[in-house]
């Protein structure tokens, strides 16, 4: 039960993950305990998830565990993305100019922004009638 990871937390919007690699593996990728092609279902999520390790040439080098919390299935996918960057720069602190190149290792501050008083949305106003 003392195998070596490395570990990453990655959070987008209000979505929460922490990644950890193991080294060695085959990769196989599981999130919540679950396979990734079952949880990540969504097209082009699992992608977006696994694109670190692609940009590293690593994806057959490791086992990926993931326990994710919170947000939507894009929002997760993304969060899972900047954990496995994290963990990848503590494995190889040379990936990072890779990394940044491919511009994985910045988190996404974008939230949805808050409802004001008066209006249908954050920004949306009702419809102005005249009578």
């Amino acid at each position: 039960m003392a195998e070596q990871y490395y570990e990453g937390i990655g959070r987008r919007k209000s979505a929460s993950a922490r990644v950890r690699i193991y080294p060695g593996g085959d990769g196989t990728m599981l999130i919540n305990d679950k396979p990734a092609e079952q949880y990540l279902s969504r097209f082009g999520d699992l992608e977006k998830a696994m694109e670190p390790l692609q940009v590293a040439d690593a994806a057959a080098k490791f086992n990926v565990t993931v326990k994710v919390n919170g947000g939507g299935a894009t929002g997760q996918a993304e969060a899972i993305r900047l954990g496995v960057a994290r963990a990848l720069l503590e494995w190889d602190e040379n990936l990072r100019p890779a990394l940044r190149r491919a511009r994985m290792l910045s988190r996404d501050a974008r939230v949805k922004e808050r409802k004001k008083p008066g209006l249908k949305r954050a920004r949306k106003a009702p419809t102005y009638t005249k009578r």
